[in-house]
């Protein structure tokens, strides 16, 4: 299949179209480089656009024969979405619109959509299943829930075929360790802790350590970019004219933040320093998916069920390119 794959250049846009390419499918990048790397993406693929500029996304669509529509370009920090929500709203939001235009306009009909588990907010039991009411507590989070809103009316008046991915904590990087997370600022928990490893930052700081879990510390569930990759690729396979699929995506096992650190030091064999410090708002103490829907729609399972293997993978990316790839100053001297 011919398919478009926009913030392809960025993290997990980067692993899905190795996965969609060694699947056989024909794979464009769009992305607009402002969080993506072009280092991330395979020669002869990358058209640099912005999803705002509707006529060249239009053109792209046309003239390559796009198939299919994998979206991951979206700004993805929460904290800023608070401080500045225009921004999300117009990119997560606004700019998908334009994008999902262009699609009806040259009558693309597949859309795989990265969405997240922040459109559920602070869910009421554990482990998070697909029928747990969406009450996102941010403007993140609202902005990913109106895209899903935006693609159940799309499907029901145009056809439109799409799958909405709920996704937790995607972590790890290419087994081959060439391609991997490089964000700024990093915000990423395993990250944090490997670039603690190698000296880049004087210590990782626990946002609260006084949480109802066995340790204190909050419990997440982290999945390998790879098998996110992966379920995008199936996602697409079963895709139906005006239908959704709605899914979770996580490993189903929950890993507090003094577990991820120590896994961090076991793998690396270095010192990590930790400081302490105050919740932040709004962390809620547990998020474990339930991904069995989309294991018995997609046949999806997960490889990477071990945090090790998740935090090894990550730390042969960082070990051997500890300044990502290199093509942004960056400051992590305030960490």
């Amino acid at each position: 299949m011919r398919v478009l794959i926009t913030g392809g250049a960025g993290y997990i846009g980067s692993h899905a179209v190795r996965c969609f390419q060694a699947a056989g499918h024909q794979v464009w990048v769009y992305d607009n480089l402002s969080e993506g790397h072009a280092a991330a993406v395979p020669d002869g693929v990358l058209v640099k656009g912005d999803l705002a500029d509707s006529q060249a996304l239009e053109a792209l669509l046309h003239s390559c024969r796009i198939e299919a529509v994998v979206h991951f370009a979206a700004f993805c920090y929460v904290g800023e979405s608070v401080q500045d929500p225009e921004k999300y709203y117009v990119n997560n939001l606004a700019n998908t619109l334009q994008l999902l235009r262009a699609m009806r306009r040259v009558n693309v009909q597949r859309f795989v959509f990265s969405s997240t588990c922040a459109t559920y907010g602070v869910p009421s039991r554990v482990p998070i299943t697909e029928d747990e009411p969406q009450r996102p507590i941010n403007p993140y989070g609202r902005a990913k829930l109106a895209v899903e809103w935006l693609l159940a009316d799309f499907a029901q008046a145009y056809g439109l075929g799409y799958a909405a991915l709920r996704y937790f904590n995607a972590a790890g990087a290419s087994e081959a360790g060439d391609i991997g997370e490089d964000h700024e600022p990093e915000t990423h928990l395993i990250p944090i802790a490997l670039q603690a490893a190698l000296g880049q930052r004087p210590h990782v700081e626990i946002f609260g350590a006084d949480y109802p879990t066995p340790d204190g510390t909050c419990i997440r569930d982290y999945i390998h970019v790879d098998d996110l990759a992966e379920a995008h690729r199936l996602a697409l396979d079963r895709l139906q004219p005006g239908r959704g699929l709605l899914l979770n995506l996580g490993s189903e096992v929950g890993s507090s933040v003094r577990e991820v650190i120590d896994a961090c030091r076991e793998i690396t064999g270095r010192p990590i320093p930790v400081k302490e410090g105050p919740r932040r708002p709004g962390d809620p103490p547990v998020l474990v998916a339930s991904s069995r829907k989309a294991q018995e729609v997609l046949g999806w399972q997960p490889r990477f069920r071990r945090l090790k293997d998740i935090v090894a993978s990550a730390w042969r990316w960082h070990s051997t390119h500890p300044h990502g790839y290199g093509d942004r100053a960056r400051d992590r001297t305030r960490a």
